[in-house]
């Protein structure tokens, strides 16, 4: 495996979904619902981002599998499988707010091995491979590396929106919120970037799919924190996860959300 070889693949992915999305932002679009009875915006930008990446993936690794949010899964048991979601914060984008973001995430054998958080507006990129993470943008190109917050009293918590976890989900992510120092919400997959930056410490959130934090998992855990589910497992499918900072945190998070 040439971890260096597709990183600089997904480099080109970036470049790809970039180049499709941002002649779409805060320009007039044609906005789409995909389910009845909520509201799931898409754009043609999500599906042009989505086209470019397979494209790519197709002509340079044709073994490879491919889960992408718009158009499904292609070879999903191979063994390197990449996990696209062309904009994560969908509604951000069409609200013209820069808090979402293009994900590449790319599997080998289940695992999480690569991910990439793409902000082409700001001309922002946050990577990782579990073992380093890594930004590049108009800040120049540096190491990331989470920060030390062992207590709740001191953290800054994030989620897309309190009123998208269940009742059970609603009271257990409260018992959370009502000890942290500072709650936000809204900000996506930028959120969980400012964890692995040591900008903030905390994300939790429920209802997930893979293609919503494969490409973020190898960020946080590669500056240093922990990606799980809320009972402590794998979050490369998605559901119920916790991205925290600091381990200390992760473990006393994970009692909140889990106790009677």
């Amino acid at each position: 495996m040439d971890l260096e070889s597709l990183t600089a693949f997904a480099d080109r992915l970036a470049d790809a979904a970039s180049d499709s999305i941002m002649p779409y932002f805060r320009a007039s679009m044609d906005i789409e619902n995909k389910r009845s009875g909520a509201f799931d915006p898409v754009t043609a930008a999500d599906r042009d981002a989505e086209t470019a990446m397979r494209r790519l993936i197709v002509a340079e690794y044709p073994d490879h599998g491919i889960v992408g949010e718009e158009y499904g899964a292609e070879r999903e048991g191979a063994d390197f499988v990449w996990v696209l979601d062309p904009i994560d914060g969908t509604r951000a984008f069409i609200t013209g707010l820069p808090v979402w973001g293009t994900l590449i995430g790319l599997l080998h054998q289940g695992r999480p091995i690569l991910g990439m958080m793409v902000q082409p507006f700001t001309g922002e990129r946050y990577a990782g491979n579990g073992a380093h993470a890594w930004y590049t943008g108009p800040g120049g190109a540096r190491s990331i590396t989470t920060r030390s917050c062992e207590s709740l009293g001191e953290a800054v918590l994030f989620t897309t929106s309190p009123y998208l976890f269940s009742d059970d989900e609603a009271r257990a992510y409260r018992r959370v919120e009502q000890s942290v120092r500072l709650a936000r919400y809204g900000c996506d997959c930028y959120a969980y970037c400012m964890v692995g930056s040591g900008h903030a410490d905390l994300v939790i959130e429920a209802g997930l799919q893979s293609y919503d934090v494969v490409g973020l998992i190898p960020i946080i855990e590669g500056a240093g924190g922990c990606f799980t589910s809320w009972s402590d497992g794998p979050a490369a499918a998605g559901g119920q996860i916790v991205a925290s900072g600091d381990p200390r945190l992760h473990e006393t998070v994970l009692e909140r959300l889990n106790a009677d």
